[in-house]
């Protein structure tokens, strides 16, 4: 491989014809379905398939079929095949659904207005995911533009994947053959510690949530004549709540949601939390008073229990709310109900399905004052756990950082969920994993001003294709 030509050629790709293709993606306010359930009707989730797949079908790659697969009543995937050289087959995954747009964009920025500015693509989706299909085409074109050989590679988009990938596991199954057993997974859906060096996911938490309502009276009552006799829906809500965490310190407390952390994922944390000093914490755009949580039970958490607190430790978060009236609108009311939307983060040993129905008989047993409460369950999804690296796969994943990079590779786990990774870590357990991507410090992925470092996506492009081609030789020589 010459390095200086792949970088050279990579630069050229995203300049004139992957950036140009992103902001046209930017534009497109293609929402998951379950933030717009009537997706098909408005047409911005087809608006995107077609062009991505423009886009993709239109490269100069050797035997490259792009095709848009449907199954009724399910949003489209997107398959391209590329034949490589032996039998082994290379699976690389991406997205192209969007989260919703979300308030406090900066002023000129917005989540359906691509904007480029100090090396940075603004706009909703860019970075999440929706270079992934951009990128991965670009690694196996930049090889063949090099004459260098890669395996079979499958490249799968879906668009569910910010729902929890409900769509996804049908496909799978509908695919399986044309799928094949893949020995080696790239997923470009996760995140980086810096934009400085390549970095891995070893592991993903799993996810729970539901809407939890409370509903005391048939209608609002006035607030002085009722309060003291009838409860408010309100506290009882709190005090639900109390039963799953302890307010004081955010540590979830019913024992189906915990997890043990491996030793191996401890040691990566505190490499991380070495390289990334006060980087981590500053990341996060607190209020100058505001202190981060301490979920470790230690008197001073270290940095490494930063980062195990929100990639191996349970959470709850309160992401809505129903029943309360905006400020300006808000009477002197006792109101009737609150309802509460819960999103729980879980360890990735988890067992999702059986932590979502503790949660519900949990919250439901013995409602205070006899209100009516109900949990109503929504989507859950178990985490994910790395197998053991193969020794080929961290070597070249280290020479690809220090190649692109100039600096060593990192390693540590994902606060967030990405369904599909379990899904093919139960399918294919034999496989190695490559679990990156470009959710960095400041990049802010479902909230407002996310971005799409440029540089760094250039350089993960390289990466991604120093592995194809490591991944062949192996395969194809396993001595070497």
């Amino acid at each position: 491989m010459d390095q200086n030509a792949l970088k050279a050629w990579v630069d050229s790709c995203w300049e004139e014809s992957i950036l140009p293709a992103l902001e046209d993606y930017i534009r497109i306010p293609c929402k998951s379905p379950l933030f717009d359930p009537d997706w098909e009707r408005a047409g911005h989730i087809e608006a995107a398939v077609e062009l991505i797949r423009d886009w993709c079908a239109a490269r100069p790659i050797k035997g490259i079929e792009v095709e848009v697969v449907r199954l009724a009543g399910r949003t489209p995937v997107i398959l391209m095949e590329i034949p490589g050289t032996g039998d082994e087959t290379v699976l690389l995954y991406g997205h192209f659904d969007k989260q919703p747009e979300m308030e406090g964009w900066d002023a000129e920025l917005g989540p359906w207005q691509p904007v480029r500015r100090d090396g940075r693509l603004y706009g909703r989706g860019g970075a999440d995911d929706g270079y992934a299909a951009f990128a991965s085409l670009a690694a196996i074109e930049a090889l063949q533009a090099q004459g260098l050989p890669h395996g079979r590679c499958v490249v799968l988009i879906e668009a569910c994947e910010e729902s929890g990938s409900y769509d996804l596991a049908p496909y799978v199954e509908h695919l399986a053959e044309r799928i094949g057993q893949p020995s080696l997974v790239i997923c470009l859906d996760s995140g980086c510690g810096n934009y400085d060096q390549l970095w891995t996911t070893t592991s993903l938490r799993g996810m729970a949530g539901g809407v939890l309502r409370v509903e005391v009276l048939k209608e609002g009552v006035h607030s002085g004549g009722a309060s003291g006799v009838v409860p408010s829906s309100f506290r009882i809500a709190r005090s639900l709540l109390s039963r799953l965490e302890d307010e004081d310190t955010g540590r979830l407390l019913p024992p189906e949601l915990q997890g043990a952390i491996p030793e191996e994922r401890r040691l990566q944390a505190q490499l991380a939390a070495e390289e990334l000093g006060d980087g981590f914490l500053g990341s996060f755009p607190l209020v100058p008073t505001a202190r981060p949580m301490d979920l470790s039970g230690e008197a001073g958490p270290s940095g490494a229990e930063h980062i195990l607190a929100c990639t191996w430790r349970p959470t709850l978060s309160v992401t809505g709310a129903a029943g309360l009236p905006p400020l300006d609108n808000a009477g002197n009311v006792l109101r009737p109900m609150t309802a509460l939307k819960l999103s729980l983060r879980l360890p990735p040993s988890c067992d999702s399905a059986r932590a979502s129905q503790a949660v519900k008989e949990l919250l439901e047993a013995d409602p205070p004052h006899g209100a009516r409460v109900s949990y109503e369950a929504g989507d859950f999804a178990d985490g994910w756990n790395a197998p053991p690296t193969a020794e080929w796969l961290a070597g070249s994943i280290e020479q690809a950082s220090h190649a692109f990079y100039g600096r060593r590779a990192l390693h540590m786990g994902e606060g967030g969920t990405i369904p599909f990774m379990a899904m093919l870590g139960e399918r294919f357990p034999e496989a190695q994993y490559l679990i990156t991507g470009l959710l960095g410090p400041g990049s802010n992925a479902h909230g407002p001003n996310e971005f799409l470092h440029i540089p760094s996506g250039k350089r993960l492009t390289c990466c991604v294709a120093k592995v194809l081609t490591d991944h062949n030789l192996v395969y194809r020589d396993p001595c070497c």
